[in-house]
């Protein structure tokens, strides 16, 4: 079955098929309550502001954020919109790079929204975005990309303070030079570390390092500097970053992050001879000279580690992250991670998929805890081959503060090859699992027509893309039939086949009608 979700492999520069036709699942911040080590200093909060997570208007309410990257503006194809429902049913507001105050153009495939993340950068309280535009050309350089900065204020995103942009550049914030294909902002995630100041990673995949074409770079920005520090797996500053630099890496893919850890996926690290088995490098958010601490590497060729290096297993396309305090601890300094292995081999079952789960303590040493796929013990489905499952991702500790628990501590796995009969082949789905426990206790499964509203159609694509929030699991479904595309909001302990909470399409809520992949990316 040719599948889009099959990670590309490619000797060229330029645009693939996958990225193309699927955005990549960004981590987000979760918002925390109060409790050490979450506390953050205390901060004054700028007029209008209230320090709710993802308020960009300062009303104290919740917003949702959600991205069209594939929108028309101005009858511009592909330039990208993204939507910001305020909570409170008070309408929502558009972003596009037609906004009076975001800089630039619009521009035929930018993709302004392929990747978001929602965070206080500036940590006056309300909430700000930034935004991927990975396709964004830059001179002669196609597709080399950049990121901007959406300051939240008591009059709304752009209210306040200019859009700040980070690209590449001799005078630019991320340095160097923009070169065709870099991808900078293809992922991004956002939050604010235990010792309470805010973060920004910003992917560049595509970047060469050298000759080595596609190795990959990552950018970590502390606090809202004016410049981010780069990292490669040929950094040594603040220690070895794992893995070794290698064409077609892509580095700085996929990210997930708690306020202790984050990790980063290089899905098409090579393992020995082993092309496109992917790796993962852990670090601390502790700086040293100015870098992120590494503190371990994952892949499927440590003996502590299930499995076995393949060929386009892709480990590392997805992963997610959650806070996590064991029986007995007294603070929240631990983090579980999960790792998508959509392109795994169970058997004879070709790109069935999985996803292993670890343990990672505060200084870094790490413990397997879970082998998820559709054949664990008493999990919902079964596994078939092209499911992908892994090939998204969303995790959350709903009460970081307290003792993990099944009913807490949540993941969701997209499988968007799955499919109930030849009729609705690709159809997709979503699969929860607890964190705690055995891992089939308490599993779920929603799909389009079982929980997820709308009929089953073909190449509906449900699972390729997830946001968590504390509250809610978002689905977006941005393919498959027109008329269904909408982003549905569920509880984490949803049942099987369960109703979603609360529904966003175009034409409610304020949000214009017409859209092309509305959903793509949603939080």
């Amino acid at each position: 079955m040719t599948s889009p979700m099959r990670p590309p492999r490619r000797t060229a520069r330029g645009r693939t098929a996958l990225a193309a036709s699927a955005v990549v699942l960004t981590a987000f911040a979760l918002g925390f309550g109060p409790g050490a080590p979450f506390t953050a200093p205390a901060t004054a909060l700028a007029a209008g502001c209230s320090g709710v997570d993802s308020d960009f208007n300062g009303d104290g309410v919740r917003d949702t954020v959600i991205a069209d990257p594939e929108a028309a503006v101005n009858n511009v194809p592909g330039a990208g919109v993204v939507h910001i429902v305020y909570g409170g049913d008070k309408g929502s507001v558009q972003l596009s790079q037609e906004t009076a105050g975001v800089p630039g153009t619009a521009e035929p495939d930018d993709r302004f929204g392929f990747s978001f993340a929602v965070y206080d950068a500036d940590a006056d309280g309300c909430s700000d975005l930034a935004v991927g535009i990975p396709y964004e050309d830059l001179d002669t350089a196609r597709d080399a990309g950049l990121v901007q900065i959406v300051y939240g204020s008591a009059a709304g995103p752009g209210g306040g303070k200019a859009v700040r942009e980070h690209l590449q550049g001799a005078t630019a914030s991320l340095g160097g030079g923009p070169e065709t294909g870099d991808w900078v902002g293809y992922a991004l995630a956002g939050g604010k570390t235990a010792a309470g100041s805010s973060y920004l990673l910003i992917g560049a995949p595509g970047e060469a390092l050298g000759t080595i074409e596609d190795a990959g770079v990552f950018y970590y920005l502390s606090a809202d500097a004016a410049t981010a520090v780069g990292n490669n797996q040929d950094t040594t500053t603040a220690g070895p970053v794992p893995g070794e630099m290698e064409v077609d890496d892509r580095f700085g893919s996929s990210f997930a992050a708690t306020p202790t850890h984050f990790a980063v996926g290089a899905p098409g690290e090579a393992i020995g001879t082993v092309p496109f088995a992917g790796g993962v490098a852990v670090f601390s958010h502790t700086l040293v000279s100015g870098l992120p601490k590494p503190l371990v590497g994952l892949a499927q060729d440590q003996d502590v580690i299930q499995g076995a290096e393949e060929a386009g297993d892709g480990f590392g396309t997805a992963l997610a992250m959650a806070p996590y305090r064991p029986s007995g601890a007294t603070s929240t300094t631990e983090s579980l991670l999960a790792v998508g292995v959509p392109g795994e081999d169970l058997s004879t079952t070709v790109d069935a998929g999985a996803v292993q789960v670890f343990r990672v303590t505060a200084s870094g040493t790490f413990t397997q805890v879970y082998w998820l796929d559709q054949n664990t013990a008493d999990a919902e489905e079964a596994t078939e081959a092209g499911d992908f499952f892994g090939q998204r991702l969303a995790a959350v500790n709903t009460a970081p503060n307290s003792t993990a628990s099944a009913t807490t501590v949540r993941l969701a796995v997209g499988v968007p090859g799955e499919e109930s009969s030849e009729e609705h082949m690709e159809k997709g789905g979503v699969q929860i699992f607890p964190l705690v426990g055995a891992a089939g206790a308490s599993d779920t499964w929603i799909d389009p027509g079982w929980g997820i509203p709308g009929e089953p159609a073909p190449r509906q694509l449900a699972g390729m893309s997830l946001g968590a929030t504390p509250s809610a699991l978002y689905v977006g479904m941005p393919y498959g039939p027109a008329a269904e595309h909408a982003v549905h909001s569920f509880s984490w302990n949803v049942a099987s086949g369960g109703t979603p909470t609360r529904t966003f399409k175009p034409g409610w809520d304020g949000v214009p009608t017409g859209d092309v992949a509305f959903g793509a990316v949603a939080r």
